[in-house]
C-alpha cells in the first residue's frame, strides 16, 4: 500500500513511517523537515511540507492509499503552557487534520488513522485523577486542540479510527489496543503506538472507532 504520514519527524511518526517501510509498504514521510530527518531512506519517499497549508497536503495525499496524521509539538509542554510554542501552532492538530481531511475529500482517499491522546473525547471520564490535574495545569490548550481535532475527525465521512495512546516513552514497552478504553498502565513506547497506527492505516478493522494504547506485556491485538 501507499501510505502518507503527516508529522513523520515526531517520535510516534518516525516510529509508524519504520513500521510501514519495514511491512514493505511505499511510505511518505511529510513534515517541515522531512528530506533531512529521512535523507538516506532509500524506502522512504521524504516530503516537505507545511500540514496546514493546503496545497502542501494536497500533493502529498494525491494517490496515497491511506494517511496517517501524527501532528503535535515538539517543544516541552510546561514551556508550551507557560510562554506558548516557538514555532508550531498551538491548534496545528486541528488546523492540520481538517486540511489532510479536506485534500482526502477531494482525492478520493479513504482511509485516515489519526492518533490522539487516552483522556480525550470518549476516554476523558477514564482519565486518573493525576493525569486530569496535569492535563488541567499543564496541557490544557493542546487537549482543547486534540478534542476540536477528534471532533473534525468524526464529522469527516472518511474511513477514520482515532489511536488514544497513554503517555508516551522512548522505551521498548509492548502495547495493547482497546476498544472499550481500558488500559494496562499509564506508558507505551512510541514504537509500539507506531506499529499500532501502521497496522490500523493498512487494515480495514477499526473503521469508526477509537482505539486506546498503553503499555503491557502481553501481544498486541
Amino acid at each position: 500500500m501507499q501510505v502518507l504520514v503527516i508529522g513523520a519527524t515526531g517520535g510516534s511518526g518516525r516510529a509508524a513511517v519504520d513500521a510501514l517501510a519495514d511491512g514493505g509498504h511505499e511510505v511518505t514521510a511529510f513534515a517541515r523537515h522531512a528530506s533531512d530527518a529521512f535523507a538516506g531512506r532509500d524506502a522512504v519517499r521524504a516530503l516537505d511540507g507545511d500540514a496546514t497549508r493546503a496545497r502542501d497536503v494536497a500533493a502529498a495525499v494525491q494517490g496515497q492509499d491511506a494517511v496517517v496524521v501524527t501532528l503535535g509539538i515538539s517543544e516541552s509542554a510546561l514551556r508550551v503552557r507557560l510562554r506558548g510554542s516557538s514555532g508550531t501552532p498551538l491548534d496545528v492538530r486541528s488546523r492540520g487534520t481538517a486540511t489532510v481531511v479536506e485534500a482526502m475529500a477531494r482525492h478520493g482517499v479513504r482511509r485516515l488513522v489519526v492518533q490522539s491522546s487516552y483522556g480525550v473525547g470518549e476516554t476523558r471520564d477514564r482519565l486518573p485523577f493525576s493525569s486530569r490535574v496535569v492535563f488541567a495545569l499543564v496541557l490544557r490548550p493542546q487537549i482543547a486542540d486534540h478534542e476540536r481535532q477528534e471532533e473534525i475527525v468524526r464529522a469527516s465521512g472518511l474511513d477514520w479510527t482515532l489511536v488514544q495512546p497513554v503517555n508516551l516513552t522512548d522505551g521498548d514497552e509492548a502495547a495493547t489496543a482497546s476498544r472499550t478504553g481500558d488500559v494496562d498502565g499509564m506508558r507505551v513506547s512510541r514504537r509500539a503506538v507506531g506499529e499500532i497506527l501502521a497496522r490500523l492505516a493498512t487494515g480495514t478493522g477499526d473503521v469508526g472507532s477509537s482505539v486506546s494504547v498503553s503499555g503491557a506485556a502481553r501481544v498486541p491485538v
